[in-house]
């Protein structure tokens, strides 16, 4: 301004040159958006090594050792897995040392772990590191059972929402040739589907792990009621009161996203997740609708049974689609608030703290007062993105004088 001053331009020359300030700032502006989209996404995709040592040596010992090949559970405690009278837990993983921080922080804390099964599910690839962890790390008294999506049955008759949604999402990833290079350079793009894009490139986006739990019911058709866990929580507290909750004819017990004392992470609304300025969600939604969490949910099998929530579910999984990612960014939250949307029973915060993935701002003794905190987020505990000072809540279930732990070098820090 003081140039333009000096040199005593017209108006519409001193606009012309100030126009051409504000696009190269905007320009500049989404630049330093992308690179940051780009470099969440590295680090978050990654797989350390210490991870991958840990699943290979694991598979090894499966394939050497008999006691690492036990059929889990043993085979007087396979009625328990149908039983309705005990604690039935359900964990979707394909991450070894994740799913045994998540078993052991829950047997520990519970008060009658006898009564308690953990029914994991991996994949094909994890399934022998995963039996082989748990057939040398046994929880006893609790119950562990582990299993591999193809040794379900249903999951290998006639056609399956789940599998055909992976088959689509591998057409629209294919889509986006170059990988992330090819994503980042695209001038033409707004930053918000540049990140869609990359997102869509992260291996759990194209894992049945991120898909499996909308077929709860189908997995465990003799189980009235699970709580399922994700692999990036820690529990610490006994879970059992979670089956005293009066779920009210509801399907889905779970922690409110929109009300809490910290507003950045208690602030999420259907607006925060759904693309609200496409047709099709604006018509059908409240962009103030208040949105819950996965992460530690509580499912009525039986209420679930008598709804339709699977096929909305895939209903929107497939407008997605063909809206070309854009009805929102990638995960399987956005269609599940669509999904459950009238079918969830508000529990209380104190059994899921959430945001330890993503900020820095909780402390370490409000996150110890949470019955369940979880690393939500791109800051996963065992990746060096962590945050150090909330580490050591995940890190105090590892046993880091196991003979695997540290012949894969992972440490406390």
């Amino acid at each position: 301004m003081s140039e333009m001053k000096q040199s005593r331009s017209d108006a519409k020359a001193f606009a012309l040159r100030l126009r051409e300030m504000i696009v190269l700032l905007e320009q500049r502006t989404r630049t330093a958006k992308i690179q940051e989209y780009l470099y969440r996404h590295v680090a978050s995709s990654s797989i350390p090594k210490q991870l991958h040592c840990l699943a290979l040596k694991l598979a090894n010992e499966h394939s050497n050792n008999a006691a690492a090949r036990l059929q889990l559970p043993s085979a007087e405690l396979v009625p328990a897995l149908v039983d309705n009278s005990y604690f039935h837990f359900v964990l979707a993983s394909d991450n070894v040392l994740a799913a045994s921080v998540v078993a052991a922080s829950l047997v520990k804390n519970a008060l009658r772990p006898e009564k308690f099964v953990l029914h994991i599910i991996t994949d094909r690839k994890t399934y022998s590191p995963m039996q082989a962890w748990f057939s040398l790390h046994p929880l006893d008294p609790a119950i562990i059972e582990v299993k591999a999506l193809h040794q379900f049955d249903w999951l290998s008759k006639g056609k399956v929402p789940v599998l055909e949604a992976m088959e689509k999402d591998q057409r629209v990833r294919s889509q986006f040739r170059g990988g992330s290079s090819a994503i980042v350079a695209n001038n033409t793009e707004k930053p918000q589907v540049i990140a869609s894009k990359l997102q869509a490139l992260s291996p759990k986006y194209n894992s049945l792990m991120n898909h499996i739990r909308i077929h709860l019911p189908e997995l465990f058709p003799s189980l009235n009621k699970v709580v399922f866990l994700d692999d990036d929580i820690v529990i610490q507290t006994d879970l059992s009161p979670l089956w005293d909750i009066d779920m009210n004819g509801k399907v889905n017990g779970a922690v409110e996203t929109c009300r809490g004392e910290d507003s950045f992470v208690m602030s999420k609304r259907f607006k925060s997740y759904l693309n609200f300025s496409h047709p099709l969600i604006a018509k059908n939604f409240d962009p103030n609708e208040c949105a819950w969490a996965y992460g530690m949910n509580i499912f009525d099998l039986e209420a679930w049974r008598k709804t339709n929530i699977s096929l909305t579910y895939y209903h929107w999984l497939e407008e997605n689609f063909k809206s070309d990612l854009s009805l929102w960014q990638l995960g399987t939250l956005p269609p599940g608030l669509i999904a459950f949307y009238g079918h969830v029973h508000v529990i209380d915060p104190f059994w899921h703290m959430l945001g330890l993935g993503y900020q820095d701002n909780t402390t370490l003794a409000d996150a110890e007062t949470a019955g369940v905190i979880h690393f939500n987020g791109r800051a996963k505990p065992w990746l060096d993105i962590a945050f150090p000072q909330l580490r050591p809540l995940w890190a105090k279930y590892i046993d880091f004088s196991d003979k695997f732990i540290k012949g894969c070098h992972i440490r406390a820090s």
